[in-house]
């Protein structure tokens, strides 16, 4: 009996009959029949093979969930919200987490809704060198401890030996590469950062760098951020990731972009990611964002509004002020206008370049009272963070595909599920199963209607969760059945590097 006579003779536990499959890496596009059986798709087929329970899809898309490389967002509530807007697996690669090990168990003995992983903290590890501070979990562990006096500085000898043991023992706990926040310490130092790729090119590591500049004119340009990255992998042979290019590169997207694609025709290991935003969000007292800095990239204090208060600075004392008074405070920048054509072009451009990666940078939702909102559904309406955090995806294919007919809809798809995939494969080998619709790939899918899929999220509403996500299977269960979350539904598992 061949595989195909097995196919059509077993039963599988789910078919999901008659969508329009979507699979980036051999390029099928059509109507296809996919079954699962446990975890694991079984079957991709036009046959009406048998099963268990059948789910008629006809009219819908049916694509690989899409993987986040880049999420701040990982309290179960948020982890809901990017359900919602297609996502299965949401990694927190850019900060990284200051207690792996810890955070990993956490999360897995409580349950999570989608897939979930972390990078090696450098900038924490730094804070626990530096100034003897005990950062515990991710970004906004980062952000309690981002006002300490020295762990932006440079690092003697002797310190930067043992901020270096602390991130190769944070691999060694199974992190997925190391999160490298460069632009909160522009002062560290261009051989700590060297040092730093050859130690991930030493256990096969990929880097994920928040660039080290990002202004449009001499000194300290977009340009020369990049270019340190680029020279880096070049020299040490390690994966060198670039996070959010759209908002480190800004309006020198063009020279930034030049030297992205040259450096990927030159063969390195280099990558790219980039969300369908204008505005960034981070703590209020990250380097770039001191008053004396805003010119340089063409914003006023006033272009900032800190999250929890809805308050835009009025001047440059009062952003001090803030800085001082409140270092972890997470705020919107204002960086580019999203109605304005020139600005929107800005965009277009960090998201359409070669082989780059879809990521949110998705924020947590904090509550009234400024705290986390950890583990309630449906979120209050009063939920705030960035938009980002509920539509990067939905709004990503909404614009380019749909309205604009910038990419094929399985470039875009690709861009979301598979590229991602490929980046975390040396480190993690699952991910070789994950950002595919094939026999033996992990049953991680999405179904969307690609007439009404939509980000509703706005800076003003950020709670509205995307619509058009109609299924969600997370590890074959599903998180989203018939457009409506399922709370209670928590297959999510912890992504490790081959480290664990």
């Amino acid at each position: 009996m061949t595989a195909e006579d097995r196919t059509a003779t077993t039963e599988h536990d789910l078919l999901l009959r008659g969508a329009r499959v979507i699979d980036p890496e051999t390029g099928l596009d059509a109507v296809r029949n996919v079954a699962l059986t446990g975890g694991t798709i079984t079957a991709v087929t036009e046959q009406d093979v048998p099963a268990k329970k059948v789910v008629d899809l006809a009219g819908r898309v049916l694509a690989p969930g899409f993987i986040d490389l880049h999420s701040h967002a990982q309290t179960t509530s948020s982890l809901r919200v990017q359900a919602l807007d297609g996502v299965t697996t949401a990694l927190e690669l850019e900060a990284g987490d200051a207690v792996p090990r810890t955070t990993y168990k956490i999360a897995e003995d409580a349950g999570r809704p989608i897939n979930f992983g972390y990078s090696a903290s450098w900038a924490m590890a730094r804070m626990r060198v530096l100034d003897g501070a005990a950062p515990q979990g991710g970004f906004l562990g980062f952000a309690d401890h981002c006002g300490g006096p020295r762990w932006r500085d440079k690092a003697t000898p002797k310190e930067l030996d043992l901020i270096l043991a602390d991130v190769e023992s944070q691999l060694n706990e199974g992190t997925l590469g190391i999160g490298v926040l460069l632009g909160y310490a522009p002062a560290s130092g261009r051989n700590e950062y060297f040092r730093l790729a050859r130690l991930a090119a030493r256990y096969d590591a990929p880097t994920f760098t928040h660039a080290r500049f990002k202004n449009p004119d001499d000194p300290e340009t977009a340009l020369e951020g990049i270019s340190e990255v680029v020279a880096t992998a070049m020299g040490t042979g390690a994966h060198m990731h670039v996070c959010h290019i759209n908002s480190t590169s800004l309006r020198a997207i063009d020279e930034v972009g030049e030297v992205a694609e040259g450096a990927r025709a030159a063969g390195l290991r280099f990558s790219t990611e980039g969300y369908p935003y204008g505005a960034g969000m981070t703590t209020i007292n990250a380097p770039f964002l001191h008053p004396d800095n805003l010119p340089r990239v063409g914003i006023t204090p006033g272009d900032l509004v800190v999250l929890h208060s809805g308050e835009r600075p009025r001047d440059g004392r009062r952003l001090l002020e803030l800085q001082l008074t409140e270092p972890g405070s997470m705020v919107a920048i204002h960086y580019l206008d999203e109605s304005d054509p020139d600005d929107w072009s800005v965009l277009q451009k960090a998201l359409v370049l070669p082989d780059s990666a879809v990521a949110s940078d998705a924020i947590a939702y904090i509550g009234e009272d400024g705290g986390l909102i950890q583990d309630e559904w449906p979120l209050p309406p009063s939920a705030s963070s960035h938009p980002r955090t509920a539509g990067t995806f939905s709004r990503f294919i909404r614009m380019m595909v749909r309205e604009l007919d910038l990419l094929p809809l399985t470039d875009a798809i690709g861009r979301c599920t598979l590229r991602p995939a490929q980046i975390l494969q040396s480190i993690a080998p699952r991910f070789a199963k994950k950002g595919r619709v094939q026999v033996g790939a992990d049953a991680d899918l999405v179904v969307f209607d690609l007439d009404t899929i939509s980000d509703r999220s706005t800076y003003s509403d950020p709670a509205q969760v995307s619509a058009g996500v109609d299924q969600l299977l997370v590890n074959g269960e599903f998180v989203i059945r018939d457009r409506v979350l399922l709370p209670e539904a928590l297959p999510g598992r912890a992504m490790k590097g081959r480290l664990a």
